[in-house]
Order: structure tokens, then sequence, then C-alpha cells
């Protein structure tokens, strides 16, 4: 049987491609002829996906709590992937799709376009938080929960990964300290020692750092600091910097860069903050969270001002950084 000319130059196509890597095309289309038609529950990996489920009780609802969090822990791996990107100066893929390679330089559109992917991981994240707010039972959740000490989300690694990926170092730090450090040029190691999420971890009635963050220090402290000094250069306001003063007032890139500031340091937190109200805020006495955290003081942006690229707020966006959410989300005002 004759083969049709498009089989012909695929298999011309391909034999170029693994003689270049010093390869024999025979021993490929053996493999090709021996191998197992794909499946979506094999690619996907499903049944062991559905097996990550381990509640510590007999309460229904925790499993609703343990798979929102495992879905939001793969939408941050998901922003980070866009971050990776971004940081690596994007891919160039040459005419022909093949040889993946990296710009020496940031394309605009390339860079406003995964900024544009992240916001919506978390646009998507933040919508879906009603499972949390309003999807289990108080009773239970305030059963279970007890069960869970001294775990708690605030020791997702990868939200910490996406802080450090998305700003210079020096804005995550507690807004007290920052004034005392303008002009002197910390050091990561420094700064890290006062990043603004160890206030958020400080037992209510001494002040001292609960096990949570202890714990949360032992394991990933080393691995922040690493990934802080690597992106010093290639964080997302570092490439922004690295444009052309023409590229800098791209329309898009700035309104994704300040959309990215409000989703990640307003909506996302606040969502929290909603839940948290929902859950341990009982008349005038609040219960702690699992891991003892301080979140009436570390959860609303407004105490805590972080925001990633203050230099494309105003002033007055800067006194009012997530006032506006709390009052229309939280307690109603306006409703």
């Amino acid at each position: 049987m004759e083969l049709k000319k498009e089989i012909v130059d695929r298999i011309n196509q391909l034999e170029e491609k693994y003689s270049q890597m010093g390869q024999s095309i025979e021993s490929y289309l053996d493999g090709l002829l021996l191998s197992n038609y794909l499946t979506y529950w094999d690619y996907i990996q499903v049944e062991t996906l559905l097996t990550l489920q381990n509640p510590k009780t007999d309460f229904p609802d925790e499993k609703i709590f343990i798979m929102y969090h495992q879905i939001t822990e793969l939408y941050f791996k998901l922003s980070l992937h866009e971050m990776e990107q971004i940081g690596n100066n994007g891919p160039n893929i040459l005419p022909n799709g093949q040889n993946l390679g990296w710009k020496d330089k940031i394309e605009v559109n390339f860079f406003a376009e995964r900024i544009t992917r992240i916001n919506r991981y978390f646009e998507s994240l933040t919508k879906s938080f009603e499972i949390m707010v309003d999807g289990m039972e108080k009773e239970q959740f305030l059963r279970y929960r007890m069960a869970l000490l001294p775990a708690s989300g605030f020791q997702s690694a990868q939200y910490r990964k996406i802080e450090i990926c998305a700003t210079d170092f020096f804005n995550l730090v507690d807004k007290e300290v920052r004034p005392s450090l303008v002009g002197k040029n910390p050091s990561i190691d420094e700064m890290f020692q006062n990043i603004y999420w160890n206030k958020g971890a400080t037992e209510l009635s001494t002040g001292k750092k609960t096990l949570t963050l202890n714990q949360f220090e032992k394991k990933y402290g080393a691995e922040f600091i690493s990934l802080a000094k690597e992106y010093q250069t290639k964080n997302m306001w570092a490439k922004f910097k690295s444009l052309s003063p023409e590229d800098q007032k791209h329309p898009k890139l700035i309104n994704a860069l300040k959309e990215l500031d409000v989703n990640v340091n307003i909506n996302w937190p606040l969502m929290h903050y909603k839940s948290a109200v929902r859950y341990l805020q009982q008349n005038t006495e609040d219960i702690a969270a699992t891991g003892g955290t301080n979140w009436q003081k570390y959860l609303p942006p407004r105490f805590q001002k972080r925001i990633f690229y203050p230099e494309i707020w105003t002033e007055q966006e800067h006194e009012d950084w997530g006032k506006g959410w709390v009052e229309t989300n939280v307690f109603r005002i306006g409703k």
C-alpha cells in the first residue's frame, strides 16, 4: 500500500528530529507499536487523585474542607507555573513549533497575558470560596477542627511562594519595620526575620510564636529564603522595571498587575476573613483559629497594608487599602 504524501512528510520530519539527537527513528516506531492507548483516567491519574482525601474524623463536612483546600493548592501551583515562565523571561517557540528556548527580554504582551492567567485562577478561587463560607455546617466545623490542631491554612507554602515571586521582598516585611530598613539595603535573611506573616501566628495570650509557625519555619524557612534570593532580579516587579519606559505604560499590563495586587492581597485574604467571622466569631468572644493564629489582626488587609506594587497606586488608594471590601462584603454596609 502506497503511503500518503502527508504521512511520508511526517515520517521524514520525525527521522530528522531523532537523527539530530543521534537516535534511530526505528526504535521509537517500535516503541509506538508496543505502547498502550492513552486513557483519560491514566493521564489525569484520577484514581490516585481520589484517594488523597483522608479525614481525621467521621464528620461528613470534613471531606469538603479537605477537597477544597486541595483544589486551592492546585490553583496556587498553576499560578506559580505562570510566574516561573515570567521570571525566566518567557518561552521562545520557533516558527516550526519546536526547539523551545528563552528570550533575553520579556515581551510585554506575553507578560500581561501570564499575569491575566494568574488573575483568572485567583478570581475562580475567590468566587468559589462560598463553599467554605456557607457550604459547611458550623456545628460540624467547630467540632472536627479540634482534630486538626495545630495545622492551619496559614501553612500553605505555595501561597507564600506566590507572594515572594510577585514582588520585591521588602514589600513583604512587616509594615511597622519597613521604615527602619529604608536606605539600609537589608539582606533577604534580615528581612525574612521580619516577614509580615509572623504576626499572624503568635499566641493570643503570650505573643510568642505558635507551634504552627515553628513547624512552618522549620520545614520551609530555608526554601523561602532561597526562593527570595533567586527572584530578587526576576520577581514580577523586577521584570516590570526591566521593560522599556514605553512598555511600562502598557495599559493591559498595568491593569493586570493592579488586579493581581487586589486579588492576592485583598480579595483572597478577606474571603478567609469572611469565613472566620462566620465560624469563629461568637458575639464579643472570638474563637482562635486551629493554629492559634491571630486571624482578627492578620487577615484584614487594612491592618497589614501589604501591597505588591505600591508605585502604581495613589496615596488615597494606599490609605483605603481593603477598607471598601470589608464594609461591603463582611459588615454589609450599604446593603
